[in-house]
């Protein structure tokens, strides 16, 4: 009888609207677990498709009670579907990857060789990456760069979500927004031992890419979240401290010359230097304020999320073997949603 702690490695894929490429994807994923030698389950995630994805996935499941359906009620996106996959794995290692054929099976074992030398996370490095070089490549390599200098850790390759995880460092990271490609960001603020492998970007062969040139732009901006994350979530004043410093003290020495105009040369300065007035005022507090509220609003949502246990998705329903298998320990489930 299998329980949870018999169950080696989870592989966790999100799917949005890939009906044609999930047959293939399953099989490949089947043959390199099975060689493998060891228990494992599959957690698949319809994040919302509005193809037949579902139809596809619940007919696998049907038929292999290694697999397990998450079906997410509206598209909330892959970090949404990530942790959504994450939270249901009961596996003590846990792998993620792409739906679309992008990221090979076959490269599985070497991820879980470097688990195996003591490794806690294990990232894939696309070292020949075959997308668009404007629109995929220079953003990717400019958001690497960046990041690794943000951070301090040398990953070629922030952005695939092919990955190796124990469990545990999962469950010590809250995700949310964009943050599924800086998991290791945050997880080597634990103490996590990170280690690279290549990868192949194989050409997706079927249905069409759901990434843009606007998430790489939101992907900029969660930057500027993890580094605010890492070094001041928990001493805020130095940042603030910083911008304060910077904006009073620029908006203080332009009050300064003002008044020097005014008591030297006894200018009018609302009539003289009216706009430069208002510059110093807006030195001073503008810049300050918004950029305040919106660093602060990161914090409360991080606050929120991790203090209340709020998911940052919810399920339609689950279909999963672990009922009949004996497993009686589940996972906590929003509201809202049902197994069967």
């Amino acid at each position: 009888m299998r329980t949870d702690a018999s169950i080696r490695y989870s592989v966790v894929v999100p799917f949005y609207n890939e009906q044609e490429n999930i047959p293939t994807l399953y099989m490949k994923i089947t043959e390199v677990m099975d060689s493998v030698g060891e228990t494992y389950e599959m957690v698949f995630v319809d994040d919302g498709s509005k193809d037949n994805s579902y139809r596809v996935l619940s007919d696998i499941y049907e038929h292999d009670r290694r697999v397990n359906v998450v079906r997410l009620r509206r598209n909330f996106g892959q970090t949404a579907a990530l942790k959504a996959g994450f939270d249901f794995a009961r596996g003590e290692v846990v792998i993620s990857m792409d739906g679309d054929l992008q990221h090979d099976p076959e490269e599985i074992p070497r991820f879980l060789e470097k688990i195996e030398e003591g490794y806690d996370l294990v990232s894939g490095w696309r070292h020949q990456r075959r997308d668009h070089w404007l629109m995929r490549r220079i953003p990717s390599a400019a958001a690497n760069w960046l990041m690794a200098k943000l951070s301090g850790i040398e990953l070629h390759d922030f952005g695939t979500t092919f990955k190796a995880y124990r469990r545990e460092i999962l469950q010590e990271i809250q995700l949310y927004g964009e943050l599924h490609r800086f998991i290791p960001a945050l997880a080597s603020s634990t103490g996590a031992r990170i280690a690279e492998v290549p990868i192949s970007n194989p050409d997706r062969k079927a249905g069409k890419s759901n990434y843009g040139i606007g998430r790489t732009i939101r992907v900029f901006f969660d930057l500027i979240i993890v580094k605010f994350l890492l070094d001041y979530s928990t001493r805020p004043l130095q940042f603030f401290g910083l911008l304060g410093l910077a904006g009073s003290g620029s908006g203080f020495m332009l009050s300064l010359w003002l008044l020097a105009d005014k008591l030297v040369y006894h200018q009018q300065i609302m009539t003289q230097h009216g706009p430069l007035l208002l510059l110093a005022i807006a030195l001073f507090v503008s810049g300050i304020q918004f950029i305040s509220m919106g660093l602060l609003g990161e914090i409360s949502s991080r606050t929120y999320y991790e203090s209340q246990n709020k998911a940052i998705y919810a399920l339609r329903e689950v279909k999963s073997h672990r009922k009949e298998l004996g497993d009686s320990a589940e996972p906590a489930r929003p509201s809202g949603s049902s197994e069967r």
